[in-house]
């Protein structure tokens, strides 16, 4: 009888100069230890996010780069952006 996993690799990138995280994950479909499929999804986290339902390596990063410094630029920039 075939058994299907599924598995999740995750790839984040940080884009200066406010560290957004872009994370890239793969959902990855193997049948009997073989790879039969995979798909992407891509999504951005700035800082102040909630991260909480992300992975524990995206959750991690956003903890050791978003300092209350680098949220409050990043808010002021959202604020100079609008006017």
């Amino acid at each position: 009888m075939a058994s299907f996993i599924e598995r999740h690799e995750h790839q984040l990138e940080i884009v200066p100069p406010y560290s957004i995280i872009q994370c890239r994950r793969a959902d990855i479909i193997e049948k009997n230890g073989v790879e039969v499929g995979k798909t992407y999804h891509r999504h951005t986290r700035a800082p102040g996010e909630d991260v909480s339902d992300y992975c524990e390596e995206l959750q991690a990063v956003a903890a050791a780069l978003w300092t209350p410094e680098v949220i409050a630029a990043y808010e002021a920039s959202k604020v100079a952006s609008t006017t």
